[in-house]
């Protein structure tokens, strides 16, 4: 490993993780990870992730630590619990969160852990799903102190097609919010232009290429459209975690007085995927919420 480049410490080793150390790992990076499934961790062994016993074992032996993990619950936990990452930080380390966390408690749990150690937190969540984390091109929002951003860049760079502070902590949580409005309500509306299609007898595999070059074209009509043409449901994410974002979405509208009336009907069709039994399917899988063939 190059001794230019600071060790990384990764907690959370799910199919995000997976992707984000295979991708750390190909680029020459020194990474310890740690995950409270030793499968995860056994994983992330085979492509070159040292392993570690604790949140605070890896800590103590790395330089800057990433989180991805699934919940601001679990993020309290990796960083404050028992053998958590406070327990070894000091000054000299970095947090980077790339979870998608509660606005507020980010705030509260990046001051609680400067005051008690020194230690830095950019919220940096992300966009682009396992197969950009594996290839380096994610869109990263990031938001913490101009210091710690210019220490974490050339890692979050090097993961990133687009890096973009958004401002102090907290800034990146709320820019995360502002994607899932526009991506997660997406998802939605394919779904009912993909269930019109086919209701209407037309080639619904052609809409991508007839429409693309006008208004409806987008990134995701290109990549995702064609996935819920082949019922394709096999988890890049979760529906679960999909209705737990939206449901964040509504809280921080909420404490903003801002009306989100799209994002509310789209938590409605996954709180009813979800209490089908479908949460561990990816969030394209509300087409099945409009398709007559579909038992749901």
């Amino acid at each position: 490993m190059r001794e230019d480049k600071p060790t990384i410490g990764f907690i959370g080793l799910g199919l995000m993780g997976q992707a984000f150390t295979e991708c750390l790992c190909r680029l020459d990076y020194t990474v310890i990870g740690h995950d409270l499934d030793e499968e995860k961790i056994s994983a992330a062994a085979g492509h070159g992730v040292q392993p570690a016993s604790s949140a605070a074992n890896l800590t103590a032996r790395a330089d800057i630590i990433l989180i991805c993990v699934t919940s601001t619950d679990g993020v309290r936990a990796a960083v404050f619990g028992p053998d958590g990452v406070a327990e070894a930080a000091n000054g000299d380390k970095l947090l980077v969160d790339h979870s998608t966390s509660v606005v507020q408690d980010t705030k509260d749990m990046a001051a609680e852990l400067l005051e008690r150690t020194g230690m830095g937190w950019i919220d940096a969540p992300v966009s682009g799903g396992p197969p950009a984390a594996q290839s380096g091109s994610l869109a990263i929002m990031a938001g913490g102190a101009e210091d710690d951003i210019t220490r974490a860049a050339s890692v979050l760079d090097d993961l990133a097609a687009q890096f973009t502070h958004m401002g102090p902590v907290g800034a990146g949580q709320v820019t995360k919010m502002i994607n899932q409005v526009l991506v997660l309500n997406n998802y939605a509306i394919l779904a009912e232009a993909l269930a019109m299609a086919e209701a209407g007898g037309i080639d619904a595999a052609k809409i991508p290429e007839a429409l693309g070059a006008g208004h409806a074209g987008s990134n995701m009509l290109a990549s995702m459209y064609p996935r819920m043409l082949a019922r394709d449901f096999a988890p890049a994410g979760f529906a679960r975690q999909i209705l737990k974002d939206l449901d964040m979405v509504h809280d921080l509208a909420k404490s903003l007085a801002v009306p989100t009336p799209m994002s509310s009907q789209t938590a409605s069709l996954y709180r009813i995927l979800n209490s089908k039994g479908h949460g561990e399917l990816d969030g394209i899988a509300v087409l099945k919420l409009f398709d007559p063939k579909d038992g749901v």
